[in-house]
């Protein structure tokens, strides 16, 4: 039975040679379609592999020229981004440029730009952007200038939640404690050297300075929000800083304006169980809102704080929470709503929010507000 079976298929095999032998044609297509699938599945396998950051690096080779943007008033974790996606798009011969509206402020940030000696472009309007071919770091929808609205981004790395995409390109992961922690596991992951490397992908030390700064300060220095991705970047990203970078930027030096800000934030206080709302004035420092809400909450019995100042016709709001209950980016957004003209934001442990000042005092007080934010933390609205 065994030889009667092979004996057939000896046959079987026998006859359909004979067949491609009398029409060579039928050797040419088969030929052809083995090719095929070979190199098909190749390209599909080298696909699956190909990590964010390959697809990232291969999104920037199609340009000659990308813009990094920042969201408003950037801060060290959004910095630091913005260097890692520039100097990934240096290795594929493309030209990147940093720019962000708003103002450099508060001291942290503002010494993180000198120490590490960064050569960022203020804009006000879409028209000032150096090339159509928009990055978005640490934040996923254009704001903050003049026609933001039409801007389009190519790509998109970000870790906050939100709705925007990019042309070419979208990693955003909400999970993460930071963006840098992103940016610095692209370079990891394809094989960026924190020793030197002639090829060009080595993490210089103001690099890795700047990347490991970004995560733990993002992260509170790693008890907030933080996940097993800042760890692991910043174990990657330690060899290459430079400590005495590090300890400059931690330790800047405090304007007078701040401290202000923070006296009239403890001094005007108001406290509903555990939750406190403060609204110190007029100031032109906005950073110094989030100064001050961050030493707010940690009073004694405070679980969560916003801080709302007035700045240029608009009523700025900072809030930051220890508290499971609240997420205070999602609380702002909630006490802002009936306002128009407001936008809020952020995560559950910290958010910021703002709205026009004819538009946020229309048919209520500064009291209304007061009384919103506090609703929206106790859950009642």
């Amino acid at each position: 039975m065994e030889r009667q079976a092979v004996g057939e298929a000896a046959a079987v095999s026998q006859r359909a040679l004979d067949a491609l032998v009398q029409q060579p044609e039928l050797v040419v297509i088969v030929v052809f379609l083995v090719a095929a699938a070979f190199l098909v599945g190749r390209v599909f396998s080298r696909y699956v592999r190909r990590t964010p950051g390959d697809r990232l690096a291969a999104a920037l080779a199609d340009r000659d020229r990308v813009v990094v943007l920042m969201h408003p008033n950037p801060d060290p974790d959004a910095m630091a981004s913005a260097m890692g996606v520039a100097a990934i798009a240096e290795t594929v011969d493309t030209s990147a440029v940093i720019q962000h509206p708003g103002r450099i402020r508060h001291s942290e940030n503002r010494a993180f730009e000198t120490v590490l000696e960064c050569d960022f472009e203020r804009i006000e309007r879409m028209a000032e952007l150096e090339t159509e071919a928009v990055v978005l770091v640490d934040h996923n929808e254009p704001r903050g200038f003049e026609g933001a609205e039409y801007v389009h981004p190519y790509a998109v790395v970000d870790h906050h939640p939100g709705n925007g995409e990019g042309l070419m390109f979208t990693d955003i992961r909400p999970e993460r404690g930071s963006c840098a922690s992103i940016v610095a596991e692209y370079l990891q992951d394809r094989g960026w050297s924190v020793h030197h490397d002639d090829d060009g992908k080595t993490v210089t030390p103001r690099l890795a300075t700047g990347l490991l700064y970004g995560i733990q300060s993002d992260t509170t220095a790693f008890t907030r929000g933080c996940t097993p991705a800042e760890f692991d970047a910043a174990a990657y990203l330690f060899p290459a800083a430079d400590a005495d970078s590090l300890d400059r930027i931690a330790n800047p030096q405090v304007d007078s304006e701040t401290l202000e800000v923070k006296a009239r934030a403890i001094n005007h206080r108001r406290i509903d169980g555990s939750f406190l709302v403060s609204r110190v004035g007029e100031l032109s420092n906005l950073d110094a809102l989030a100064t001050a809400a961050e030493e707010l909450v940690r009073l004694e019995g405070v679980s969560a704080a916003v801080v709302l100042g007035e700045h240029e016709e608009t009523l700025h709001f900072s809030g930051r929470s220890r508290d499971d209950r609240v997420h205070m980016g999602k609380a702002l957004e909630t006490a802002l709503d009936p306002i128009s003209e407001a936008s809020a934001g952020g995560h559950a442990r910290m958010g910021g929010g703002q709205a026009s000042l004819p538009a946020a005092t229309d048919g209520g007080t500064p009291e209304d507000i007061e009384t919103r934010l506090f609703d929206a933390m106790n859950g009642t609205i």
